[in-house]
C-alpha cells in the first residue's frame, strides 16, 4: 500500500504541473563558457597525406542525434580525444537539418551525453557526472544548466514521456556478488568477491550493481531515490539487460501512462544460460506489469506506434541461440475500460511476424507518422541499407544497391518524406546524412578539416570462390594511390563475432583505412558465419567452427596472395578473429606470413568453465540446443546432455558429435603445426575472453620455438579503449605487420 501511494502521488504531480522545473532546484551553474580542461576539436596537420594512429585518435565522434519538436535543427555530440589527458570529452552542438548554422552549444570539461530536447524546444536536458542537467534553449546557445536529480548510484540514461512531465531513468542497485565490508563494515580496506551462483562477472566488471530503470516526476523537486519508481519492484531482476543493454529496451507509450521494456526475468544459472528477454508493459498509474511475448530467445528494443494501438520489437524464435534471424514483430495494444475510464493495464491482441519473407536480419526500429508502416535497417549483401515495411509485411529498400555506406537506421523522418538518419564507410567515421528520392546529402562534416588532408584509398567488391564452389563476397580495401604494377604487402582480416558482417564499417579500434594508408592492401572476407547474406550462411559456422570458414580464410587469403601486385601477406583478427588466427596458425601451411591475434580464444575447453554468457557457448560450440533447465536435478542424467538439470549439449563433457568434434580440433589441438611469427595480445578486464587464453597461446609459441610477442593490458577489456594505450597498441601492431611483412 505504501508503495502505491508513493507511486499515485508521483503520477499525480506529474499530471498536475503547475509551475516550472528550474524554479524549484538548487544547483545552478553559469551559462556555458570554456570550463578549465575542455577538449577542444583537433587542428592536427599532416603534411605527407599519410594517416597514422595520431590521425586517427584526432576524429571527432559524432553521435546520438535528435530533431528538435520543430523539425528544424539537430541536437548531437561530438567526443574529441586528448591523448596527453588520455581521455576524450564530449560536448554539444546543434545545426539545421541542411547542415548550415552549426553552432557548439557547450564547451564542457566533462561529457555531456544523452541530449533531449523539451517537448517546446526550449529547453535541452542531458546528463554529466552520473545526474541529470537542463538549461535553456535561446536559438543560438544554452542558458545556465542547473541539477535535476541527486541520486547516489548515478544515472546512466534516461527517457522524457512524451509530455515532457515525467522521466524514466537507469541507474543500479546492489548486485549478487558480496564483498568483506558486507559482512564487516570493518573490513573496508580487504579485496575479494563472493558468488554463490552464475553469473557473478559481466564483459569486465564483476557484478556489485545490477542495472534498474525507475521512474520520476520532472515536477516534484529534485529527482532522489525517495520521489522515483522501480519498475520491477521487488523483482530480483535486470533492466536494462547486462552488459550492453541501454535505453532503447524501453519505451514510453504515447499517452505518457505505460512503458514497454524487454527484461530477461531469469537469475543464476538460467539467466547464465537463456537468451530469453520478455516483452512487458508497466502501467504507471497502478504498477502493474502485463506481459506481452515472455517464450523464445531475445525480444528487445519496443517501440509504441504513434497511435498508441501497436507495439513492435526485435525477436529471435529459439531460447539460447543468440544470432538467430532478428526478425520485426508487432501486437496490436488495447485498453480495458471501466465506467470510471481506462481500467489497469493493457490488452494484448494479435501478435503478428512483418519479415516472414525477408531474410536478412532487421534492427533499429522507427515508426511512420501514420502508425502503418515501420522504418528499419539491415546489412545485406555487404552494405547497410535502410528499409520500411507495412503492416501487411510488404517491405521497400529505401536506399540504393551501389550506395557503398552503411546506413543507419532514421532517427527521424521530415513532413517531406526525407530520412535523417547516420552513416559511414571505410574512409570516414559517422557523418548525418538527409535521404529523399532524388539520392542522399550529408549533413555535416566533423572530420573534414583531418580528411582533406589525406590521401584516399580506394575500394572495390569481389567474389572469391569457396571449397565448396559457393559465391564469398569480399572487401578490398587498397592502399592510395594504388599502382597494379608494383608490389604490396596485404593484410586479411579473419572478423569477430563469429556472428558479424565485414560491410562499410568503420572502426576506432580495427581501422582498415589506416592499413591501407600505411602501405596494405586490405582484403575482408565475408565468410560463413557472416550475417549479411541470409540465415543458412549465417548459422552454418555454428558447430562448425574448425571447418567451411577456415576453408574460406584459406580461399580468400590464396586469392589474394595470387595477385601479381601481392607480396607478403598477414592474417589479423580480434575475439573470434583471435580464434581463427590461432587456428589458421595451425592450418595455413606457408600462406601467410604472420599473425596477430587480439582478444583470441585458444582452449575452447578452459573457456567454457571461465567465460561468463554460457548461453553463447552451448549453443555455438555445437550443442545447437534450446535451453531447457529441470529444477532440483544434480550430475549427470546419463543422456550427455542434462547436466545439473540443465540442457548443456554443448559442454567438453556433453556426448553430442559436434560438440565433441569442436573441443577436439580446437586452436591448442594443433599446436604441433605453429611454425608461423605471432603476435598475442589481451586485456586483463576482458571477462569474455579471459586474458589467460592469451598467454596460454603465447606460451605455447614459445615453447613451440615460434617468434612471438605477448602484450597485456591491464586496464582494458575485450576492447582497447583508452587513448595512450590505443596509441601504443597500434604501434605495437604496425611494427609486428612490417617487421614481418615490409622488411
Amino acid at each position: 500500500m505504501k508503495k502505491f501511494l508513493k507511486l499515485f502521488c508521483i503520477v499525480a504531480v506529474c499530471f498536475c504541473i503547475g509551475y516550472g522545473i528550474s524554479a524549484i532546484m538548487t544547483k545552478v551553474i553559469k551559462p556555458n563558457k570554456t570550463e578549465s580542461g575542455y577538449i577542444p576539436q583537433s587542428d592536427i596537420q599532416i603534411a605527407d597525406g599519410v594517416m597514422t594512429p595520431e590521425t586517427l585518435l584526432s576524429l571527432g565522434r559524432l553521435s546520438d542525434p535528435q530533431l528538435s519538436p520543430d523539425g528544424n535543427k539537430i541536437l548531437y555530440g561530438v567526443s574529441y580525444t586528448s591523448i596527453e589527458q588520455n581521455r576524450s570529452c564530449r560536448n554539444l552542438f546543434v545545426c539545421d537539418t541542411d547542415g548550415s548554422n552549426k553552432i557548439q552549444l557547450t564547451r564542457y570539461a566533462k561529457s555531456a551525453s544523452n541530449a533531449r530536447w523539451s517537448p517546446d524546444g526550449k529547453k535541452i536536458y542531458f546528463l554529466q557526472d552520473g545526474q541529470l542537467w537542463a538549461a535553456a534553449f535561446g536559438g543560438k546557445k544554452l542558458g545556465a544548466k542547473y541539477q535535476l536529480s541527486d541520486i547516489p548510484s548515478g544515472i546512466s540514461e534516461f527517457k522524457l514521456s512524451p509530455d515532457g512531465n515525467q522521466i524514466l531513468y537507469i541507474s543500479t542497485i546492489k548486485g549478487p556478488v558480496t564483498t568483506p565490508k558486507d559482512s564487516d563494515p570493518a573490513l573496508d580496506k580487504a579485496q575479494a568477491y563472493v558468488a554463490t551462483d552464475l553469473m557473478y562477472r559481466h564483459w569486465d566488471h564483476w557484478v556489485l550493481e545490477t542495472p534498474r530503470t525507475y521512474v520520476a516526476s520532472l515536477a516534484n523537486g529534485k529527482i532522489t531515490p525517495d520521489s522515483s519508481i522501480d519498475l520491477l519492484g521487488d523483482e530480483p531482476f535486470e533492466l536494462p539487460t547486462e552488459p550492453f543493454g541501454g535505453a532503447e529496451q524501453l519505451d514510453w507509450a504515447p499517452g505518457g501512462r505505460h512503458i514497454a521494456y524487454s527484461c530477461r526475468k531469469k537469475t543464476g544459472k538460467e539467466y547464465a544460460f537463456s537468451t530469453n528477454c520478455g516483452i512487458y508493459v508497466y502501467d504507471i498509474l497502478t504498477g502493474e506489469t502485463t506481459p506481452v511475448k515472455v517464450d523464445g530467445g531475445y525480444d528487445t528494443d519496443p517501440v509504441w506506434s504513434p497511435d498508441g494501438t501497436k507495439l513492435a520489437w526485435i525477436s529471435m524464435a529459439r531460447d539460447g541461440y543468440e544470432a538467430d534471424k532478428q526478425r520485426i514483430l508487432v501486437a496490436d495494444i488495447g485498453y480495458p475500460q471501466t465506467d470510471e475510464g481506462q481500467a489497469s493495464g493493457v490488452i494484448v491482441g494479435e501478435i503478428k511476424e512483418l519479415t516472414a519473407t525477408f531474410k536478412y536480419d532487421a534492427s533499429g526500429l522507427l515508426w511512420a507518422e501514420d502508425s502503418k508502416s515501420l522504418y528499419f535497417n539491415s546489412i545485406t549483401e555487404g552494405t547497410g541499407k535502410i528499409f520500411s515495411v507495412c503492416l501487411d509485411g510488404e517491405t521497400t529498400q529505401l536506399t540504393k544497391d551501389g550506395w557503398n555506406y552503411d546506413f543507419f537506421s532514421p532517427f527521424a523522418v521530415k513532413e517531406d518524406g526525407t530520412l535523417l538518419t547516420s552513416y559511414y564507410c571505410l574512409n570516414f567515421p559517422v557523418e548525418l546524412v538527409a535521404i529523399n528520392k532524388d539520392g542522399f546529402k550529408q549533413i555535416t562534416c566533423e572530420n573534414k578539416h583531418i580528411l582533406d588532408q589525406l590521401d584516399e584509398p580506394t575500394s572495390e567488391s569481389v567474389i572469391v570462390k569457396t571449397v565448396d564452389n559457393q559465391d564469398m563476397q569480399c572487401w578490398i580495401l587498397y592502399p592510395p594511390k594504388f599502382d597494379p604494377s608494383k608490389v604490396y604487402p596485404a593484410v586479411e582480416i579473419v572478423l569477430g563475432g563469429p556472428q558479424g558482417t565485414n560491410s562499410q564499417d568503420w572502426s576506432y579500434r580495427w581501422c582498415y583505412r589506416l592499413m591501407a594508408q600505411q602501405g596494405y592492401i586490405v582484403i575482408m572476407p565475408n565468410r560463413r558465419g557472416t550475417t549479411a547474406f541470409g540465415q543458412p550462411w549465417k548459422e552454418q559456422i555454428s558447430g562448425d567452427y574448425p571447418g567451411l570458414n577456415m576453408q574460406d580464410y584459406l580461399s580468400a587469403g590464396r586469392w589474394i596472395k595470387s595477385k601479381p601486385y601481392v607480396g607478403k601477406l598477414a592474417c589479423v583478427g580480434a575475439s573470434y578473429g583471435g580464434f581463427s588466427a590461432y587456428m589458421l596458425e595451425g592450418l595455413h601451411g606457408d600462406l601467410y606470413d604472420c599473425f596477430i591475434a587480439h582478444a583470441g580464444i585458444f582452449d575452447e575447453k578452459a573457456l567454457w568453465y571461465t567465460t561468463e554468457e554460457m548461453w553463447f557457448a552451448n549453443w555455438d560450440n555445437g550443442g545447437l540446443t534450446e535451453y531447457d533447465y529441470r529444477p532440483g536435478e544434480t550430475g549427470p542424467a546419463g543422456d550427455g546432455i542434462y547436466f545439473g538439470g540443465m540442457q548443456q549439449a554443448g559442454a567438453p563433457y556433453a556426448k553430442t558429435a559436434k560438440a565433441k568434434n569442436h573441443y577436439a580440433k580446437d586452436p591448442q589441438s594443433n599446436i604441433l603445426k605453429w611454425h608461423t611469427p605471432i603476435l598475442c595480445i589481451h586485456g586483463m578486464m576482458d571477462f569474455r575472453i579471459p586474458y589467460t587464453q592469451g598467454m596460454a597461446a603465447f606460451n605455447a609459441a614459445q615453447m613451440m620455438g615460434v617468434p612471438s610477442k605477448l602484450l597485456i593490458f591491464p586496464e582494458e577489456n575485450h576492447w582497447i579503449l583508452q587513448p595512450q594505450n590505443s596509441l601504443f597498441w597500434h604501434r605495437e601492431f604496425y611494427a609486428w605487420l612490417d617487421k614481418w611483412c615490409k622488411e
